[in-house]
């Protein structure tokens, strides 16, 4: 029996440019399209189109638009988009916990539909029963995946679902008169980040579970930190690790028994779907990504969605409007009076949901259990493999299987060669391939982490697997090759002193000219 020979595409040279901003390529007075003036006929039935508006609205001055010609534009943007990597170019399954798995282009089709894509949000529900009935569709077959009562998907992602799960706890404590005395919410160190920081935002005390030697919260650990001031449980399972907590129902119960709720982070469900549900488990929320696990594009090409679902008991919480269906006819119910009020414009991302529909009817049931096994087949052929690479590992849980992804280590070569993780994430780039660089707060030492989802096929990973083999050798024999990484590729090493500050943080260019060119 022969094995089919891959090639590692040592020949990839991403193309470079050293391209400037938008807004410096600005040139006063050049126009990529002149707007024409308002003919006279329709100046005289309904004016110049401006003089109109109500004084409040008409800008005192004009917006500070970059002014450069269509050709300019065109040739920015192009070689803007030779400078990229992502899903449908390369083997991305080193984007870590954010399962990036392919998008079926069939459903870019339905969503771009005219009768999707133009929909107004405020048209008249009898003219939009279509996309009411896809979005209570979608409701019916999340609540058969988790088991919960109801849902909604006005979440803008799963960052703004978990937000929603702790208003939601903070109103359900309210109506009981018990807000105030309630003031602390539980989560482990390994579950997301986002379910502390909507915890803080919402004026919370995190309280923080920490590992085992198995990498899993302690069950005595739980029973400490519970008592009447518990509000609530928000916790990811598996968490980021990949490993899966046998005893979650355990932890909801004690929080439950302390007058608390529990919130499922199903970021992470890929590797179980159509195999447990949060049900099951006790939950009384949980939500999807959409963009995550199932089949529409990931939040940075989005736009993302989260699935917020709930049980009978905090139906009334839930975000308005909600999609109702008589029998007959679709309707937003806006009367709900104990929502937590309107989350996000109108009602969510309705392409997203459409994409998300599309691909759950494509499956089928089985399909939906078929992609978990896969995903879990592919992550546990990834373990075994990368675990033999010189210089890696995969801390706790040691010689048991993990579910969708694994947080391993490159600690032994950085203690024996002196190359970081970050040194092999700008490395990996000149074999046009990913390895995510985040993993606050670092309890893993060196870490990355890798989830290959259900989409790739055995010769993808074996490439990535060749390729992380490769770079490890470089770091033994090479190091300085991959300290001064990348050699091909369009990315870079930046000083990461102005990103640990705060205070020279600049997200847009308007904040940028303000806090660094307008000193110098």
């Amino acid at each position: 029996m022969t094995t089919r020979s891959f090639k590692i595409r040592n020949n990839f040279h991403q193309a470079k440019w050293d391209e400037e901003l938008i807004f410096e390529l600005h040139k006063p007075g050049e126009r990529g399209f002149v707007v024409a003036p308002v003919e006279e006929g329709i100046a005289e039935e309904v004016g110049d189109g401006l003089s109109a508006l109500p004084p409040s609205m008409i800008r005192k001055q004009a917006p500070a638009l970059p002014e450069i010609g269509q050709m300019r534009v065109v040739k920015h943007f192009m070689r803007l988009s030779q400078e990229n990597l992502g899903g449908d170019l390369n083997i991305d399954i080193g984007q870590g916990t954010c399962t990036i798995k392919y998008n079926p282009k069939i459903n870019d089709v339905l969503a771009g539909n005219p009768k999707m894509a133009r929909l107004h949000p405020l048209q008249d529900e009898s003219t939009v029963q279509g996309a009411l009935e896809v979005l209570h569709s979608l409701d019916l077959y999340m609540r058969e995946i988790s088991g919960m009562d109801r849902f909604s998907f006005q979440p803008a992602s799963g960052s703004a679902a978990i937000l929603n799960m702790v208003s939601i706890i903070q109103a359900y404590h309210r109506d009981r008169g018990e807000a105030e005395t309630r003031d602390e919410i539980i989560t482990t160190i390994f579950s997301h980040p986002s379910d502390a920081a909507a915890a803080a935002v919402k004026g919370y005390k995190v309280i923080t579970l920490f590992q085992n030697e198995d990498g899993l919260p302690e069950v005595e650990d739980l029973k400490k930190a519970i008592g009447p001031r518990t509000a609530g449980l928000l916790i990811t399972n598996p968490e980021d690790t990949g490993i899966f907590n046998p005893r979650i129902a355990e932890f909801v119960q004690l929080v439950h028994e302390a007058g608390g709720l529990c919130g499922y982070d199903q970021a992470n469900v890929n590797g179980i779907m159509g195999i447990t549900r949060a049900k099951e488990a006790g939950f009384d929320m949980c939500f999807f990504n959409l963009h995550k696990t199932f089949g529409t594009p990931h939040g940075c090409g989005g736009p993302a969605g989260g699935a917020l679902g709930v049980t009978k008991a905090l139906k009334e919480f839930l975000p308005v409007p909600l999609v109702e269906f008589d029998g007959n006819t679709y309707s937003l119910n806006y009367d709900v009076p104990k929502s937590i009020g309107k989350t996000r414009a109108f009602y969510g991302t309705v392409q997203v949901a459409l994409k998300a529909y599309a691909w759950i009817r494509a499956l089928g049931a089985e399909g939906l259990r078929e992609v978990s096994e896969i995903a879990v087949l592919n992550n546990n052929y990834l373990l075994e493999k990368i675990t033999k690479i010189r210089g890696a590992s995969a801390p706790f849980a040691k010689g048991r299987r993990r579910i969708e992804q694994v947080r391993y280590s490159w600690e032994q070569l950085y203690q024996d060669t002196g190359v970081t993780t970050e040194d092999i994430a700008y490395r990996i780039a000149d074999y046009g391939m990913h390895l995510w660089s985040s993993h606050h707060p670092y309890i893993v030492p060196q870490p990355f982490t890798v989830e290959p989802t259900e989409s790739y096929s055995k010769e993808e990973l074996d490439e990535y697997i060749a390729v992380l083999a490769k770079i490890s050798e470089e770091a033994y024999t090479e190091p300085e090759m991959v300290r001064t990484a990348p050699h091909r590729s369009v990315c870079h090493r930046i000083d990461h002193h102005d990103f640990d500050d705060p205070a020279k943080w600049a997200i847009t260019w308007r904040l940028y000219k303000r806090k660094h060119m307008d000193k110098k």
